[in-house]
């Protein structure tokens, strides 16, 4: 239930409502008894506006990382920190530290992971903050918030399942249709293409924006072209033999470090990037401009996802209603360099 849906019942304007919620109340005791019974009584979010009708807010956010060693938090973080600044608010930062304790191992184990989630909610929570911002290290479908607090909160670099939560996320989809339709541009049709992890929805996202190209484009794409590694420089190189013998002419890497692992094996093998075969990635990450060629590459909007993310939620503590887009996704930037080879011109 939205403030104008509380306002139609009672019968009054949404700014009486507002004013209500806000402690600014002038109306009468009669109509502010009935705007207040339907709050309670309405079943939705009730948790966020009886907060705000008992206490002050502290114009303070708690914002709970996955883990701080990771290369698109602190990115993140900062465009958080320059709206907090902007709107005059304070922030409280928890780390669960979650890859560098257990790496991989929490991926699957709800419990272990929920734990570590439901410690730091607590202490968010124990110092009165009026919201929460969680930035996770990889987008997949998360659905535990709505167990443990009752505070507003959104979601950074993944999706929540709750339609009460909003999330900011990349655009892998229209990212990988992106950087494909740059390859097909430059006449490359043998396209080779070194995934993350299968299940992992950022290679999903992007697997099918490269598709969608391909599809644009008329040509046909092969899945014989196709490899699933980890996100690492060891999961590049060890692919890497395999897409040259299939005589790609360029390969599409999901990530710089996987790229940097390409690189590795392309030059132990007398094989010339930039010249002999084109390379990309993705991320935009630093190891991109030290690559020799420098690394064509996707740059991800962290900092603008980390503004997104605190911008709707202060939203949400001062107006009381959820935004009307629930999931936002920001666009990625094509960073060309050095590593593709312009076939139409040669």
């Amino acid at each position: 239930m939205t403030i104008k849906e509380i306002a139609k019942i009672c019968n009054v304007s949404t700014a009486t409502v507002s004013n209500v919620i806000n402690g600014k109340n002038k109306s009468s005791n009669e109509t502010t008894k009935k705007i207040m019974d339907v709050i309670r009584e309405s079943g939705y979010q009730p948790s966020y506006l009886a907060k705000n009708l008992r206490s002050k807010r502290t114009r303070t956010i708690g914002i709970i990382v996955e883990d701080l060693m990771l290369f698109n938090i602190p990115a993140i973080i900062e465009g958080i920190m320059k709206c907090c600044e902007k709107n005059e608010y304070k922030i409280i930062l928890e780390n669960l530290r979650l890859y560098v304790r257990w790496h991989g191992e929490w991926f699957h184990n709800d419990e272990l992971r929920e734990n570590e989630l439901r410690d730091s909610l607590k202490q968010v929570e124990s110092v009165n903050v009026d919201g929460i911002i969680y930035v996770a290290g990889h987008e997949r479908r998360m659905e535990v918030f709505q167990k443990y607090t009752n505070l507003p909160t959104v979601v950074a670099y993944t999706q929540a399942i709750s339609k009460n939560i909003p999330s900011v996320m990349l655009d892998d989809y229209n990212g990988g249709y992106a950087m494909t339709e740059y390859l097909l541009s430059k006449g490359h049709e043998r396209i080779g293409v070194i995934a993350g992890e299968q299940d992992n929805l950022h290679a999903i996202h992007r697997m099918k924006g490269i598709q969608k190209a391909f599809f644009e484009h008329g040509k046909p794409f092969d899945p014989d072209w196709v490899e699933y590694v980890r996100w690492e420089r060891e999961g590049g190189y060890s692919v890497a033999k395999k897409m040259a013998e299939q005589k790609v002419s360029a390969i599409f890497c999901m990530s710089d470090t996987i790229a940097g692992g390409v690189y590795d094996y392309m030059s132990e093998n007398g094989v010339v990037i930039g010249k002999d075969i084109s390379v990309v990635g993705y991320d935009n990450r630093m190891i991109s401009e030290y690559l020799v060629p420098k690394l064509t590459t996707m740059r991800l909007p962290l900092e603008q996802i980390g503004y997104k993310s605190a911008d709707i939620l202060i939203g949400i503590l001062e107006k009381n209603e959820l935004p009307e887009n629930m999931e936002i996704r920001m666009e990625c930037q094509l960073i060309e360099r050095d590593s593709v080879v312009d076939l139409i011109k040669r």
